[in-house]
């Protein structure tokens, strides 16, 4: 495993990050998350990411138990706060009662004493953003928050929060967690210049593309049982992604990975990773051979006539 900091911070994380969106606490049975756990702990990935929407807290609660083995500091845990977690006016967004509510719920669910990276999971528009960035700083003069992130966050709202930070004295985010794919690129016009100047690292989603970028869909063809595409909860989201043209690129795709004598997966990651801003790519898995493939993507290097080869199917 190869390791970058975080943003400019002194955090280092792994380039490979295991997620439990969609799949811990619920999708995939409890045994089988621990074992995909244990062996991307087993390859070098150190950076593990939840958030308590996922399951509504459940998949944090799986998480947390799978990593209570090992020494608190061999991992970097991180968590995210933002979506609705009851019923309440005060059971959403980003307001000091909001933020230090989940915080302490979600150290509980995971049963530790600390989260090494708390994210805001969206922008809150009914939020004063400086009460936002206070509710953070006081977390992390407390310990129980190690360093701030945020996710999906536009260019200028990120810097916003870096400009109030800084004005104010406050600790600085120094992460942005967005999704980026060959075939999700809207970060690379705003958000990953700026971020690139002011030191916040990206730890991207679905830099598979929900799981287009790995073959297994095929123009024409019926989707895989128990994929993506057929599970309530992604269907809407895949579907936009599974168009002819994209599944055109994908066949494209191939050939470049079978040159390189790599999988499409390790190729489609090792490509999010050529970028010197993103810090870690972030997988899901439902098998712990998933997090074996994907990890050989550190290892791939894309020359110059790789990527071109690429922007030229991407185009």
């Amino acid at each position: 495993m190869k390791y970058r900091r975080l943003g400019k911070s002194g955090l280092k994380i792994s380039e490979i990050g295991l997620g439990s969106w969609l799949t811990y606490g619920g999708t995939v049975a409890d045994e089988t998350a621990t074992t995909c756990i244990d062996k991307a702990y087993e390859l070098g990935i150190n950076f593990f990411d939840t958030a308590n929407i996922y399951r509504k807290g459940e998949a944090e609660v799986v998480v947390g138990r799978a990593l209570q083995k090992y020494p608190r500091e061999s991992f970097v845990l991180a968590t995210k706060g933002f979506w609705p977690m009851g019923e309440g006016p005060n059971d959403r967004g980003l307001s000091r009662k909001h933020i230090f509510e989940q915080v302490h719920a979600s150290l509980k669910r995971l049963n530790v004493e600390y989260v090494d990276l708390w994210q805001c999971h969206r922008f809150d528009e009914t939020t004063p953003l400086e009460e936002t960035l206070r509710a953070i700083d006081d977390l992390i003069t407390q310990g129980k928050i190690l360093y701030a992130g945020v996710s999906e966050w536009t260019a200028v709202q990120i810097n916003d929060a870096l400009h109030i930070a800084d004005v104010k004295n406050l600790d600085r985010i120094i992460s942005n967690q967005p999704q980026y794919s060959m075939l999700e690129r809207y970060i690379e016009k705003d958000v990953l210049p700026l971020c690139e100047r002011e030191g916040v690292g990206q730890v991207v989603w679905s830099p598979l593309a929900q799981g287009v970028l790995t073959g297994k869909y095929k123009k024409g063809e019926k989707y895989p049982e128990g994929s993506r595409a057929t599970v309530d909860d992604t269907s809407k989201i895949i579907q936009r992604l599974l168009t002819d043209e994209n599944l055109d690129k994908v066949e494209k795709l191939k050939e470049v990975a079978e040159r390189k004598e790599c999988t499409l997966a390790a190729l489609a990651l090792a490509w999010v990773l050529r970028q010197p801003n993103v810090s870690s790519a972030i997988i899901g898995a439902s098998r712990p051979e998933q997090v074996e493939e994907n990890v050989k993507a550190v290892d791939i290097e894309l020359t110059a006539e790789d990527v071109q080869q690429i922007e030229e199917i991407l185009a």
